[in-house]
């Protein structure tokens, strides 16, 4: 396993970066450029990569700065699971969400205990989902 350093700056991406099996499951994944524009588009971001500067995880956060932020996505690469880097890369996203009132994250049921391992306190929500997204929505 090579040495992975981790960093709150996306500015030196590219989608070359972000090529290796993120959103593993997903019926319509967004491309690499797509990954790109999501986490250029969040409000903070905490990148995973190894020695040649590949991203092997992240996570991002929106937030409106003053109350609240959601973690709406956190990947690892499979090959970099069970290692601690999701652990890390939540633990970095926190510190820099301290203070907020809230931060919350919607998570299917098997990962909740990852979650709750972190701090945070299971609780019910509600969700929609356009399984036929593809794209930026225009406008």
């Amino acid at each position: 396993m090579s040495v992975l350093s981790y960093s709150d700056s996306v500015a030196d991406l590219d989608a070359q970066h972000l090529r290796g099996g993120f959103f593993e499951g997903w019926a319509a994944p967004p491309s690499p450029e797509e990954h790109l524009l999501i986490l250029r588009n969040s409000a903070h971001v905490v990148a995973a990569r190894d020695e040649p500067g590949v991203v092997v995880g992240f996570v991002n956060a929106l937030s409106d700065g003053v109350l609240t932020a959601y973690i709406p996505l956190l990947e690892v690469l499979p090959a970099h699971r069970r290692n601690g880097v999701g652990t890390e890369l939540v633990r970095r996203l926190m510190d820099r969400l301290q203070g907020l009132y809230m931060v919350d994250v919607m998570c299917d049921d098997d990962v909740r205990p990852f979650y709750e391992r972190l701090g945070f306190i299971g609780a019910s929500g509600a969700i929609t989902r356009n399984y036929g997204w593809r794209g930026t929505p225009s406008g």
